[in-house]
This record gives C-alpha cells, structure tokens and sequence, in this order.
C-alpha cells in the first residue's frame, strides 16, 4: 500500500511543479487584465488626454515671456503600456526580473497609451515641443527612443529623452527643462511624475494630493495604473521582505468592517 501511495505522489511531482510555475509571484493578474482588455482603462486614458488637450489650449494663452513651450511626459504607463512585460513575469512565476525588463526595453515594442500618441501629435501642431522624463536606465536608452520613433512620437530625439542617471526624483530634470522652456503641464501615472513635494521615501502622499487639488486635469495630467506604483512602498514593514510578507500585509492594511 505504502508502495502504491508513493508512486501515485511520484507521478504527481511533475503537474505540481508545473502548478507552482504558474502561480503568480504577485497577485496582480486581474490588474494586468484589466489594463490589457477594459474598456475603462480606454475610457480613462482617452479622459486623461482629453483633459490635456482642453488644458494645453488654455495654458497656451497665457504664455508671453519669450521661451518656447514645452510638455512633460513619463514614459512607462504614461505613453507606453508595458501590460505585456507584466504578463510575461506572471505567467514566469515572478514579480520583477531586472533581466527580462532589460530585454523588454531593448525590443522597443511597447504598446501607445490610448490618446497620448494623438495628444502629443496636437501639441507638436502648437509648437509644444515634448519632454520624455522617465526613470528608465541609461541601459534602456536606445531601446527606448526605438520604441518612441517606432510610433512616430514627437520630439523623439537624444534632446528630449531625459532618463535616471543618479536618482529617481525627477526634479532636477525638470528644473533643467524650465530653464529654457515654459512646461504647460505634466502627465504621467505616477505622483512623483509631477513634483517632488510627492517624492518621499513612506510618506503618505494623499495630504499633498489634498493641497495641489486643482492642479489635476489642469496643470497635472493623471494615467491609470492598477499594476505597480511608489503607492505601494509604504504599505511594507521591514527589509527584503519575501512575496508571501508582502501579501499578508497588504492584507493586513485592508480597511474592513
């Protein structure tokens, strides 16, 4: 009997190793999903860019000082969607391998983010040139500006395309930007994408949000993304936290009843 038991666990060793490949590192799938197949992820991304467009014609008006007029994007969730890079690491069975986003990058095949290809396209009409402000690496550079002439973007040259070199606060490249240019406004999915007042290591940034309230849909243009962010940072106690210490606290930070 004992014999029979172990050669049925035998055979099942390969279907459980198979399961456990598939299980995803992080439990985001329908984030990917839904970013990937909803029509209200389109419906946002073409309300956002809307928004730019109404506020850019405004903003234009009130410009007189001499410099040319620029805007400011992020790239990753911004212009381009990596909902596909996402779906390859789940189906892998890991959250983030910096190896497969270099291979990513260099392929230059993201997708357009609904509207932002257009809305840049208009700006361009107006002589708005674009400013791509990303935090991808020096490493990503040429797979990124592939990406960005593959579609036809804008400006989409070696002095728009302003990558992380030393830190991720985007500040000092914004400010180099404002030394030559009037910036219309920002877009970007991330809150860091527009001032560094949002750019704190565990801070809850909903205060901030608070104060610069009137800015959105004006001045700072928002992106959906249900799949990663600087939100999720201070969710986490500890160091090197494994996926699973990850998972029960994000649950533990639930609100419920």
């Amino acid at each position: 009997m004992k014999k029979h038991i172990l050669l049925i666990a035998i055979s099942l060793l390969p279907i459980f190793g198979f399961a456990q490949a598939l299980t995803p590192a992080r439990d985001f799938t329908n984030a990917v999903l839904w970013q990937q197949t909803s029509g209200e992820y389109r419906a946002l991304a073409f309300q956002a860019y809307n928004f730019a467009r109404l506020s850019l014609k405004e903003a234009l008006w009130d410009q007189a000082n001499g410099k040319p007029n620029c805007v400011i994007v992020d790239a990753d969730e911004t212009i381009l969607d990596n909902s596909a890079f996402q779906g390859h690491e789940i189906k892998k069975g890991v959250s983030f391998d910096p190896a497969d986003w270099a291979k990513w990058t260099a392929m230059g095949v993201a997708d357009t983010v609904p509207g932002a290809l257009a809305f840049l396209k208009f700006a361009a009409s107006k002589n708005v040139e674009t400013f791509y402000v990303t935090n991808r690496d020096e490493t990503d550079y040429a797979g990124t500006l592939k990406n960005l002439q593959k579609y036809g973007f804008p400006n989409a040259d070696a002095a728009h395309l302003l990558v992380k070199t030393t830190t991720s606060d985007k500040e000092q490249r914004r400010q180099k930007v404002l030394e030559k240019y009037n910036i219309l406004l920002l877009c970007g999915d991330n809150l860091s994408d527009f001032s560094n007042v949002f750019y704190r290591e565990g801070k809850d940034t909903k205060q901030q949000v608070d104060i610069a309230q009137q800015l959105f849909g004006k001045k700072f243009i928002v992106l959906p993304n249900p799949m990663y962010g600087d939100w999720e940072k201070p969710l986490y106690n500890g160091d090197k936290l494994s996926e699973a210490d990850k998972a029960k606290q994000r649950l533990e930070r639930l609100k419920s009843y």
